[in-house]
């Protein structure tokens, strides 16, 4: 999977980025959508967003046998590891009133160290809740791909990324696309990380 690499902004242009830090502040993204900082009960939501998203932007629910896995994996970690870069994007009074997590918004300053914390503090329960299915990919059925990766997570950390040492990570459920929300959130991370004294951010590209 390739890299895009991308040398993040002087943090003092950006007044969001110091914002959408402190807890109790909301960002109006327009459209009846606000970014939040998102908190541990927002967990099923992430999950639920990871799934419907989990298959190259679309939904996967039609071949994940385990539809919180993929969650598990890459979206609920930085709310506890990273919880000052861990944001919901909701859609306020989108089902029958009530507000909904249409997305999040997450990242890290320091891509090595969080994934030292990643094998250290969150993957050991996950692994001992997940069947490792072995390593032969003929044999894996439904979800036994992500479950593999939590027992062999690819988390190194190579040299060439050195100078960009921080990461963000986006994902959108189809309604919250189309209307500039990504890219409002994504100068609002960019903004954060460098805040945070990151000189450099590195994004996968599928």
């Amino acid at each position: 999977m390739p890299f895009a690499l991308v040398a993040v902004p002087d943090a003092t242009q950006h007044d969001g980025a110091a914002a959408v830090m402190a807890p109790e502040i909301e960002i109006d993204l327009g459209g009846g959508f606000c970014l939040r900082r998102a908190t541990e009960a927002d967990a099923p939501a992430f999950c639920e967003v990871c799934l419907k998203t989990g298959d190259s932007g679309g939904d996967a629910s039609a071949t994940e046998d385990d539809p919180d896995l993929l969650g598990l994996l890459y979206a609920v970690p930085y709310v506890r590891l990273e919880p000052d870069f861990a944001h919901a994007i909701v859609q306020r009074g989108a089902r029958a009133g009530q507000d909904r997590v249409a997305g999040y918004l997450l990242g890290t300053p320091d891509s090595a160290k969080f994934y030292r914390r990643l094998e250290r503090d969150w993957l050991p329960d996950l692994q001992r809740r997940v069947s490792e299915p072995g390593p032969d990919a003929g044999q894996w059925r439904g979800s036994d791909w992500i479950r593999r990766l939590i027992h062999h997570p690819p988390t190194h950390f190579p040299q060439s990324l050195q100078p960009f040492p921080a990461h963000a990570h986006i994902d959108l459920l189809p309604e919250a696309r189309g209307c500039g929300i990504g890219q409002q959130c994504m100068a609002i991370m960019d903004h954060a990380l460098a805040a945070a004294g990151a000189g450099g951010v590195h994004l996968q590209v599928k």
